[in-house]
């Protein structure tokens, strides 16, 4: 994922998080906005309760790697926060994989509705 599909700025993310649609599953809450750019843009959260530094560094790379892997599920003009939950933690990489999949289909046809 490139920097330029960033959601940086909390106020940003606190937007996104209070007008947005909210989609839920057992390992992630995703929130969704249509922005006026002609980009994509994520954000990715772990709350520091649900492990140390080391542990939200490597769920956020592997979430940031199933992202890029699966361009064809989100689409242009659209802010996604993904809040990733406890559970995720210790699970396999491709049972979070499916999980993130799934959810991002749901979105996407909620968003052509």
């Amino acid at each position: 994922m490139k920097k330029i599909n960033v959601v940086k700025s909390n106020d940003e993310f606190n937007l996104v998080m209070n007008k947005g649609k909210c989609f839920k599953n057992k390992y992630y809450v995703i929130y969704n906005m249509k922005n006026n750019l002609d980009k994509y843009r994520f954000g990715i959260s772990v709350g520091k309760k649900v492990t140390n530094a080391v542990g939200r560094n490597k769920l956020k790379r592997q979430v940031r790697n199933i992202l890029d892997y699966h361009k064809n599920l989100y689409s242009k003009g659209q802010d996604y926060i993904i809040i990733i939950r406890r559970s995720s933690l210790g699970e396999d990489y491709s049972i979070l994989e499916e999980n993130l999949v799934k959810i991002l289909e749901k979105l996407e046809r909620e968003n052509e509705q």
